[in-house]
């Protein structure tokens, strides 16, 4: 049954990518099928898991297999207990996200969101969205955080709290600003309601570039009673 289900959608999708064609950005090929367009299926399976060196606490890429723990963590202990990214912010995945966070390609929040379920998931209470604010949300239409977590509710069966950290503060663009002035422009930013005390959390962010987001949120769980959070994104940005 499985199998014929499977067989099924990618008949379908075979069928959408011929009634609806698209290039490659990739590599500028006709997009094969419609579950990764307009990203090709070759380009797609380059998609790899990072499984080089990186911080044990924040994952951030490091030079050598004997450095645990990066400088950032060691000179300040971050709120949340770890950060578990699928792949390094480069590449096909680096497009992939670009298609679906800029370029409004809502369906890749399904393999996205997949590619998450690859990680080490710890049990939690909860799954808690990266919120946006009011204005950036209209600007975008959707939160590609929401739509990643969703992924990850169905096929974990965990629950989904969007309706707990929410961002209050309309804050600068972060690009461009160094990783203190990206915590300044976070400061106070993010509001919980409701109760998540004693709570273990999943916080679900596309990408992790400084850190200073998902650790103004993180800071703003643990302030609320949380327990532990513990961070899942797709990629993580290495330090230039």
């Amino acid at each position: 049954m499985r199998n014929t289900a499977y067989y099924r959608r990618a008949i379908i999708s075979k069928l959408l990518s011929i009634i609806y064609p698209s290039r490659c950005p990739v590599c500028s090929d006709s997009s094969d099928q419609w579950t990764y367009a307009p990203i090709c299926n070759a380009c797609w399976s380059e998609i790899k898991r990072y499984s080089g060196p990186s911080c044990m606490i924040c994952a951030l890429p490091v030079s050598s297999e004997h450095a645990r723990t990066c400088g950032q963590c060691i000179r300040k202990t971050p709120p949340f207990s770890k950060i578990l990214p699928y792949g390094l912010y480069e590449g096909v995945l680096a497009e992939a996200i670009h298609q679906f966070k800029f370029y409004g390609v809502r369906r890749l929040s399904q393999p996205l969101g997949n590619l998450l379920l690859h990680l080490d998931i710890p049990p939690a209470d909860g799954i808690v969205p990266v919120p946006m604010s009011k204005k950036g949300l209209i600007k975008r239409g959707f939160n590609q955080s929401l739509l990643l977590s969703r992924v990850i509710e169905k096929r974990t069966r965990t629950p989904l709290f969007m309706n707990s950290l929410f961002k209050i503060k309309d804050t600068p663009p972060q690009i461009g600003l160094s990783a203190r002035e990206r915590l300044t422009n976070l400061k106070n930013a993010f509001e919980v309601r409701g109760n998540l005390k004693g709570l273990c959390l999943l916080l679900v962010d596309d990408v992790i570039t400084t850190g200073a987001t998902v650790r103004e949120c993180s800071r703003t769980l643990m302030k609320a009673g949380a327990k532990k959070v513990t961070v899942l994104s797709l990629a993580r940005a290495p330090l230039l």
